[in-house]
């Protein structure tokens, strides 16, 4: 097979456009394109009056070793790469102990599921609920201002993910298409097949729960547990004659001790008890840099205007997003974070007395407005301390000084983008209609946030503004605050995957710093999986 790259068509082509143009690309007859598929469908709307469909296909030919060698030199025909996924091991005879996965987003979920295909039976803990119970406790936030500090958009079955706009592509490398076999899992749990061609694939709340419940079934099938409402809250360890610490068992919040040897610690970057209890272990934590800010909201409307021109609206392109930087005059970086096109911003806390906003979307992407975090970048210099969780506190404040701005009733604190840019409080919002749920109390939001990012985000607004069109529209709705848009935490681990101070304790995903969103946090759950896998057995055989 053959991959041919930047096919390039107009938007409203014919279907047999499309053979026609890989035949021409590959000069050989029509009758020697023996099959084709697509293998990433995109975009290009830099022409706005006539935007195009790029695709990238494999195609099977007559010949097709002189083909690729008369086009040796075209860097857009290559032979299609194996994207097939290879286990790398087994469960041993006689394993005594089983693997614990904590937390079960999509980076415990695909631990979960590579530990279960290998037969080693894993234990999954999560300290929330099953998604549909999750999903009616993060309603009741949304709709009656009541928390469940255990069971929220942080915390349950399908992790931070699961409300947010189920974006399912990613900037990591991924030689192995680790990234493949995650969007092959998802169809086969109930996904549309498209995401496998997407350039920018996504989902959708609505559907992630469905999916989530399917491979739950999937691993249970496979000899897996899942034990919900089950919180970690210590760890107990053995030393070896050298000094080195090893795993030996979890402490639950049931009182119940977990034996076990190998935890994949995948707990998510809102769980701020299990870093400050691993840090007390001797855990080996860092401060990293994260980002801080707010949502921004127009009507999806003017975003599609914008970008599509004259072609919004058209059925094949759906609702535009956008990606947006700015590096400031005060050294700061701005910049648009999780787009959510139709989409709604959401109360997003898992602790009491603190408002946090995230983003949203549906997979028709059919709400009135387009979101975006809109925040500035920060680094442990800004945190305060220099301690490895002064990041987590900096979060703390940030969230507790905008729910008593919101009126200490879980709104969130707004303001108008015009009122934002003259520096002065809104107190009334106009007619761009904010989605956040329970509500939002006009305020000034600049008190809020720290000199260095208000000054950064004034800068930054005009020039996205110039970049689409009504962006920095004083009608637009600004919302607050965006505190957790990664972990503020890494906890280091080595080449084996395991934790620097801790053997057979493996960190893994977004809680752990290593991945930002669904996918990338799919594929370390990948990685560490078969890390846990390969341990096992080394042991096994060392014995």
């Amino acid at each position: 097979m053959l991959r041919i790259s930047e096919l390039k068509l107009g938007l409203d082509h014919a279907p047999e456009e499309l053979p026609a143009a890989i035949a021409a690309r590959l000069g050989v007859p029509p009758g020697d394109l023996l099959g084709w598929s697509v293998w990433k469908r995109a975009h290009d709307a830099r022409r706005k009056a006539a935007i195009l469909k790029v695709y990238i296909v494999d195609a099977e030919v007559k010949d097709e070793a002189a083909v690729l060698k008369r086009l040796a030199r075209d860097p857009h025909v290559r032979l299609t790469p194996d994207t097939s996924y290879r286990p790398v091991g087994a469960a041993p005879p006689g394993q005594q102990l089983r693997p614990v996965v904590i937390g079960a987003g999509p980076c415990g979920l695909f631990a979960g599921l590579i530990l279960a295909e290998a037969g080693f039976r894993p234990i999954i803990l999560d300290r929330g609920k099953v998604v549909r119970e999750r999903t009616k406790d993060t309603w009741g936030l949304w709709r009656r201002g009541e928390l469940n500090p255990e069971s929220n958009v942080q915390f349950g079955e399908g992790g931070a993910g699961t409300f947010s706009d189920g974006k399912l592509y990613s900037q990591i490398k991924d030689p192995r298409f680790l990234g493949r076999k995650v969007l092959t899992e998802f169809v086969q749990a109930g996904a549309p097949a498209e995401i496998l061609t997407e350039a920018h694939p996504h989902i959708g709340t609505f559907r992630l729960v469905t999916m989530v419940e399917s491979l739950r079934a999937k691993i249970e099938a496979l000899g897996g547990e899942y034990r919900f409402g089950h919180r970690v809250t210590d760890i107990a360890l053995d030393r070896a004659p050298d000094g080195t610490k090893r795993l030996r068992g979890l402490h639950l919040h049931t009182g119940e001790f977990l034996e076990t040897d190998q935890a994949v610690f995948a707990v998510g970057h809102s769980a701020r008890d299990t870093f400050e209890m691993l840090h007390g272990h001797g855990v080996h934590i860092e401060a990293k840099p994260f980002s801080i800010g707010f949502r921004i909201e127009h009507p999806q409307s003017w975003i599609d205007r914008a970008l599509f021109g004259p072609c919004a609206g058209h059925p094949g392109l759906g609702a535009a997003a956008y990606s947006l930087s700015h590096h400031c005059a005060n050294g700061r970086t701005v910049y648009s974070f999780c787009m959510c096109p139709g989409g709604t911003v959401v109360a997003a806390t898992s602790e009491p007395g603190r408002v946090v906003t995230n983003g949203m979307s549906q997979y028709s992407r059919n709400e009135r407005n387009a979101n975006s975090g809109f925040v500035v970048g920060i680094d442990p210099s800004d945190y305060g301390s220099g301690h490895p969780l002064a990041g987590i506190e900096l979060q703390r404040r940030l969230e507790s000084a905008a729910y008593v701005a919101g009126g200490s009733n879980y709104f969130a604190p707004g303001q108008l983008v015009g009122d934002f840019l003259a520096g002065r409080a809104s107190t009334t919002l106009g007619g761009v209609v904010p989605s956040y749920k329970p509500g939002v109390t006009p305020t000034d939001l600049a008190a809020l946030m720290p000199d260095y990012v208000v000054d950064a985000m004034r800068e930054a607004l005009p020039v996205f503004g110039r970049k689409i069109p009504r962006y920095d529209d004083p009608e637009a709705v600004l919302t607050g605050v965006e505190t957790r848009t990664s972990s503020p935490i890494r906890m280091t681990r080595g080449a084996d995957f395991q934790s620097l101070s801790v053997r057979g304790l493996f960190p893994a995903g977004e809680g752990a710093g290593y991945a930002g969103g669904i996918l990338s946090a799919g594929v370390d759950g990948i990685k560490v999986g078969e890390a846990v896998i390969r341990a096992i057995v080394g042991e096994a055989q060392a014995a």
